[in-house]
């Protein structure tokens, strides 16, 4: 099957389209080949952005099969984030993505999408469709791109290599960086296969990360013991507060065996390495989407978002690269407060 790359790469600046541009280029149901034009995406119209990252593939969250899955001529924009106003306040600050349709070149104003020969969409049409049929008495279910991400993407086999070419081609990274991310990914699936010298196997599998990355193998080696419920904390952070991530040491003895506490999962693969960073806090998150089921979660305690901590998706076997670069949640007990000056302060080396 065909796979169209964006127009745009990594680093280009575009323009946002006008409402009534964008409007006119969107289907009864407010999408462009499934990908849904919310209303949170109307206050950009008009505004200048970078592209951070071409989407031409990204991992499924809405049916939870954490897949690689593939879309065509499509972008993520730095700084633009869904604000929630139309689902309820949703507090995910989801990236969002944009169709080439909706964007122009920053320098190209009189670039203008081709009309339907029937109106599109109507704002009034955009605001209905988040919102899903609900039976009298349940909880009010949204629609929104992440929800709806199973269905506008296409399946997306580890082994196509044409994504990792796109990963280049696009602009989203160096060579070297996806020839790095592909042998570490090969070194550990062939790890647990080693039949023998499994220790020495371990010991070279911890140097080449080393080599690579600058930190061991991201493994799990700690948490409390099965049935134990683990420990809670709570520092009453808010936005622009400034923390410490404790080493993974420090976080391993809050976790279950699963890696979780309290429901939450601690990633070693895409969390780890950012233990011992000093980073701001974005926002304190207390009701989210959950993308499966569109109801509202509203959380007992408060997750953490930080500024710039993301999942990179060098680990991921199944969705490596992904560029979606979704935000991770922290507990506050895996974080500690410090004062503003520390942020100059250099990473430990080697922390874990």
């Amino acid at each position: 099957m065909g796979w169209k790359l964006s127009r745009f790469r990594a680093g280009d600046w575009v323009e946002v389209r006008s409402r009534e541009e964008v409007l006119a280029t969107l289907d009864a149901r407010g999408c462009v080949d499934g990908i849904p034009f919310m209303p949170e995406m109307l206050a950009l119209c008009g505004r200048r952005f970078r592209v951070r990252a071409v989407a031409h593939k990204t991992c499924d969250t809405a049916k939870q099969t954490w897949t690689g899955r593939r879309l065509d001529t499509t972008v993520h924009l730095e700084g633009a984030y869904c604000s929630g106003a139309a689902h309820g306040g949703c507090e995910a600050l989801c990236a969002l993505f944009w169709k080439d349709v909706w964007l122009q070149p920053a320098d190209a104003r009189s670039d203008a999408p081709a009309r339907r020969a029937a109106p599109g969409c109507t704002e009034a049409d955009l605001h209905a469709q988040t919102r899903r049929e609900t039976p009298p008495g349940e909880p009010t279910r949204y629609a929104c791109q992440a929800t709806e991400l199973f269905d506008y993407t296409a399946p997306l086999a580890v082994w196509d290599l044409r994504q990792y070419w796109y990963d280049v081609a696009s602009g989203n990274h160096s060579a070297l960086h996806v020839a790095g991310v592909l042998f570490l990914s090969w070194v550990r699936w062939l790890f647990p296969r080693v039949p023998i010298g499994y220790r020495a196997f371990q010991w070279l599998s911890d140097r080449l990360h080393l080599a690579l990355t600058g930190r061991p193998t991201p493994v799990l080696t700690q948490h409390v013991r099965e049935g134990e419920r683990t420990p809670t904390g709570q520092l009453g952070l808010a936005e622009g507060d400034y923390v410490r991530i404790k080493s993974q040491r420090e976080i391993e003895p809050t976790l279950d065996p699963r890696g979780r506490n309290r429901g939450l999962t601690f990633d070693p693969q895409e969390m780890a390495p950012y233990c011992g960073s000093v980073v701001r806090v974005r926002r304190a998150v207390h009701k989210i989407i959950d993308e499966p089921t569109g109801r509202m979660i509203e959380m007992k305690h408060p997750c953490i978002m930080l500024d710039g901590v993301v999942c990179k998706s060098v680990y991921a076997p199944r969705r490596l690269n992904c560029p979606r670069a979704i935000t991770s949640y922290w507990r506050e007990i895996w974080l500690e407060r410090v004062d503003p000056p520390a942020v100059a302060a250099a990473r430990e080396p080697g922390d874990r």
